[in-house]
Parts: structure tokens; sequence; C-alpha cells
């Protein structure tokens, strides 16, 4: 198995503009593996518009490892809009998703595995999703994720003696802090982009974040009874 997971997302517009973004992820940290210029612009420094809750200083990197991340974004869908019609197409190493959809839609899942995978310590929580990511996830199949993914990092936990919890209130708090993250991503995007279809992303990120606890408890009684079988074993 090879060490490094290849993502393409391929942005093919209908008005003729074509964009290629490849993603290299390492197979055991999952977290991006790119190089950057040392010439970086000033929105992407560590203490412009720094998230509320950022446990970096200046003293460990001059720049946030997010808004470094997002460079890629800025520079190739800066005359891009919100609106603008596109066909996706996303391979990864098991398979090739195409779908036609929004500029907005398509940037905001590309812009998730770029948050998970970049490095910024509160959206370490993302990396197992990034690993087996699901591009263009509807809202109740990332649900279904999220909280599975919470719910395996509470197993692993407790194999090794840790204190654990079945409850919800940890994830919850995870995407707290995203809104934080969020906003502050947002604030350097308003400076750094022309056109809104890079802050409208953020923006669809940021709304799944703030209702998350309201979707949980909706989306899980939902589907309770697909796990009647489970509760019949005893």
């Amino acid at each position: 198995m090879s060490d490094i997971v290849e993502i393409d997302y391929q942005f093919n517009f209908i008005n003729g503009l074509k964009i290629n973004i490849p993603l290299k992820i390492d197979d055991k940290t999952a977290q991006t593996v790119v190089k950057h210029p040392d010439d970086l612009p000033k929105w992407t420094a560590l203490e412009f518009n720094q998230c509320k809750n950022c446990p970096l200083t200046t003293a460990q990197q001059a720049n946030c490892p997010l808004a470094v991340q997002l460079l890629n974004i800025v520079e190739n869908f800066n005359q891009v809009q919100s609106t603008d019609e596109v066909n996706l197409e996303v391979t990864t190493p098991s398979r090739k998703i195409i779908a036609k959809t929004t500029a907005q839609n398509s940037v905001s899942s590309l812009m998730g595995l770029i948050m998970a995978t970049s490095g910024c310590p509160h959206t370490s929580f993302f990396r197992p999703m990034a690993r087996f990511h699901l591009p263009l996830a509807e809202i109740e199949e990332t649900i279904y994720r999220a909280t599975s993914n919470y719910l395996l990092s509470q197993y692993f936990k407790f194999k090794k003696g840790k204190e654990v919890s079945f409850e919800m209130d940890g994830l919850v708090a995870v995407y707290e802090n995203m809104q934080i993250i969020n906003q502050g991503m947002a604030k350097r995007l308003k400076v750094a982009c022309k056109e809104d279809s890079s802050v409208n992303a953020v923006i669809i990120l940021d709304m799944f974040a703030q209702n998350l606890s309201i979707l949980i408890e909706e989306s899980l009684e939902e589907i309770e009874n697909l796990y009647d079988s489970y509760l019949e074993l005893g």
C-alpha cells in the first residue's frame, strides 16, 4: 500500500474554465503533503485575524497552517462566483465521482478536505474522515460519518484504558470550535478573494457546524430503526 493517498478535484465549468486541484495526503498522519513558496501573502500570517481559540503562537510558526493550505483555492478560484455551474470530477484511489453542481458546493467539499488535513490543531478530529473522504456528502451522510467517527474514537480510547463517553457532547464541542475556525477563515478569505465562491464555501461548512446538535438528534432518530437487528442481539 502506498504511503500517499492521492485525491484529485477536477472542476470543469460550464463557461469553459477548467481548474485542477490534486491533493497528496500522508496515509499514516492524514495530513496534506505540499510545498508552498516562502513569500506567502499577508493574510496567511498567524496573527492576521487569528482565530480566538487558536493554541499556536508566532514563536512556533509565522503562518496559520490552515490559511496556508487554502492558498491554492484562493489563487485558483479568485475570479469564480458562487453560483457558477461546474461539472465536478473527484478521483480517489478507489473510485471516481462525477456530479453537476455549483462552485460554492464543490469548493466547500474540497475545502472541508483541506481543512481536515491542514495541520490546524482544531481540525485534527476530522483526519480519519478525510482519509476516507466522501465528496459532496449530504447532511445525513455527514452526520452518520461524524457520529460514527466520534464513537470509534471512544472505542480506541477505551482500548487504551482512557475514560470514554458515548454521549455526543464531545462531538458538539468539536464543531463549536469549528465555528470559530470557520469565522476566522471567512475573515481572511474576504480580504484575499475578489469573488465570493471561497467565502461562501466556508459559510456552508459553518452553517452545518452551527446546527450540528439539532441535526444529530433529528438524524439519529430517523435512522434508529435501521439498528433494530443489533438491539435484538441483546
